[in-house]
């Protein structure tokens, strides 16, 4: 039975779920498994993935479904929500159905979300441990990233206070003769905190540090969050770890965590934060959550670990990828997939009537303000105007051999006239296409939208790379920027020319995967350029190198790793109870 999801909060329909959440002894019973892969947490629990992939490795895979958008809002347009409608739609068939999801950050959530566990009926629960930290899969991560930088600014300020003799006798170190003016990394925190972009370590004497410029970066941007999720197994997060770069050396010279003797332990930190947390939703579908990269930045998505269990217990497997198909679901077809080396069935590309008429020239959105009336009344004009965006998106999927399914996020306010627009110009692209009423009914009203998905996963598909590994990194950059974005072509700026051309002449660079890093909130760099741009160039300023994650991410618009926290942030409306310990205000 769902829940009022008009007139209750999100945080009251988990709460009233919660009284009949199953508990870590009965989910090992339901999903099969054995007692040492489970691994209780509370009222939750982590699964030991080495054992449950081990023991179930001769099991043949289930259906791999992905869960995209068309460009969204400032609001976002439900992924989240979409991917647990889904899972609820295909639990209420009777289907053995579960997901995987991203954890979401403390910074989003202090400041214009409030949480990121979907909503309504199809939420993820315990919802105040989703939102509030988890199992801790963070902190390991932000402990374990500011020990390479201790390990990094004590190593300098040693160096500097002792000579080369000294040096060796103390501490038989050898000197990295750091490059202040080169360091890669920078200190990490779970909030959106401009204040911390730019700062200066070291002020005192020569026993307080090396004095020089330094930064933060929001804690789900951290290069350990990009490895968590690509990460096959513990061995090899520990051998991405190690091979981080976090500085250069004064002749030019990568040094890394290795180097600084560090990795090692920042992979003790991390050797519980590999195995992914299991949740379920409203209505009691088991769903993984594991890792939260910065979509803008790394992969965007859930852990390949996760899906490679989820893809095991599960004969219906649902995961999401970050903001829209230019981004996530670039990046989950030409580099989570080609690190995972696994096939998805279908593509899901969610779809709101508000996105629509936002591309269709609809007045400005903006987080945490009331929306204008034109997104909650009729309003045929600026839905066909909008439609481009979706139809854009659709034609991306296709690229990759797959055809999609569009599912039309219906809020209680769309007519079924809006929609019949949407679903006219999804099919007449080429798309399957359904309605879904998830947020206001749960799995009831998503039986349509889980009736497409199916179907959509018997028909096959010719999914292949939009290139390949042997083809140069501006070549890349090109293809995705023409055959994705829209662009008319490329402009990069000399720095950045002469370190792709460094890149692309270094033979350990060749598998590296390429990162795009651009703004969410269009198909361009500009972030004000709606619907599908035209006659523009995307420019690259800069490319980043993650060398443990193996990306490199060439940089176009001025995306910063630190986003900022708002006049109007979602901390003000939540509070606990301190006689019992309940949080309300989460959305």
């Amino acid at each position: 039975m769902a829940y009022d999801a008009v007139n209750m909060a999100d945080w009251q329909i988990s709460e009233a779920a919660e009284e009949n959440m199953p508990t870590p002894e009965q989910w090992q019973e339901k999903l099969g498994l054995q007692k040492e892969e489970m691994l209780p947490m509370g009222r939750l629990a982590k699964v030991d993935f080495l054992k449950v992939i081990d023991r179930l490795k001769d099991k043949p895979d289930g259906k791999y479904i992905e869960v995209t958008a068309i460009t969204p809002t400032p609001l976002g347009e439900g992924k989240s929500t979409t991917s647990v409608g889904l899972m609820e739609g295909l639990g209420m068939r009777g289907k053995n159905v579960g997901g995987a999801l991203r954890q979401p950050s403390g910074g989003p959530t202090m400041n214009v979300k409030g949480t990121a566990a979907g909503g309504g009926n199809s939420l993820l629960i315990p919802m105040t441990e989703f939102s509030l930290g988890l199992t801790g899969d963070i902190n390991d991560i932000m402990n374990a990233h500011n020990l390479a930088m201790v390990a990094m600014t004590a190593r300098m300020q040693h160096e500097r206070n002792y000579n080369d003799e000294q040096l060796a006798r103390l501490t038989g170190m050898r000197r990295l003769d750091i490059d202040p003016t080169r360091v890669e990394m920078g200190w990490i925190i779970d909030f959106c905190a401009q204040a911390l972009r730019n700062i200066v370590i070291g002020l005192g004497g020569r026993y307080d540090g090396f004095t020089m410029q330094s930064k933060f970066g929001i804690a789900v941007g951290s290069e350990l969050m990009a490895i968590l999720a690509v990460a096959t197994d513990l061995a090899d997060l520990k051998e991405r770890i190690n091979n981080i770069t976090v500085a250069f050396d004064k002749s030019g010279k990568p040094v890394t965590c290795r180097d600084l003797e560090v990795g090692n332990a920042m992979a003790a930190f991390m050797r519980n934060t590999i195995n992914p947390t299991l949740m379920c939703t409203a209505e009691y579908n088991p769903c993984f959550v594991h890792a939260g990269p910065f979509a803008n930045i790394a992969v965007g998505q859930s852990s390949i670990i996760a899906d490679r269990v989820g893809l095991k217990l599960f004969d219906y497997h649902v995961t999401e990828s970050g903001f829209a198909a230019d981004i996530g679901f670039e990046k989950f077809w030409n580099v989570k997939c080609r690190f995972s080396g696994l096939k998805p069935h279908v593509s899901v590309l969610t779809s709101t009537i508000r996105a629509l008429k936002m591309h269709g020239g609809g007045p400005k959105v903006v987080a945490g303000k009331a929306l204008d009336d034109a997104y909650t009344k009729e309003n045929l004009e600026l839905v066909e105007k909008g439609i481009e965006n979706m139809v854009h998106m659709i034609g991306v999927i296709r690229k990759a051999g797959i055809n999609p399914v569009v599912c039309i996020n219906r809020f209680y306010t769309d007519t079924d006239a809006e929609c019949a627009i949407v679903r006219k110009a999804a099919e007449a692209a080429g798309a399957r296409c359904a309605e879904s009423k998830h947020w206001e009914k749960g799995g009831e009203g998503a039986l349509e939208f889980a009736d497409a998905v199916i179907d959509a996963c018997e028909e096959g598909n010719d999914f292949d790379f939009l290139y390949p590994l042997e083809m140069k990194l501006r070549d890349r950059v090109n293809l995705i920027a023409k055959e994705v974005y829209g662009a008319d072509g490329v402009d990069w700026s000399p720095e950045a020319n002469t370190k792709a051309e460094m890149l692309e002449n270094d033979p350990k660079y060749a598998d590296f995967a390429t990162m795009m890093v651009k703004t969410h909130l269009s198909l361009s760099h500009d972030p004000v350029k709606k619907g599908v741009p035209k006659g523009w160039r995307l420019p690259i300023r800069d490319v980043l190198i993650y060398s443990g994650a193996k990306f490199l991410c060439p940089c176009a618009g001025t995306i910063s790793l630190m986003p900022g926290t708002g006049s109007n942030p979602a901390f003000r409306r939540i509070d606990v109870d301190p006689t019992n310990g309940k949080v309300s205000g989460l959305f």
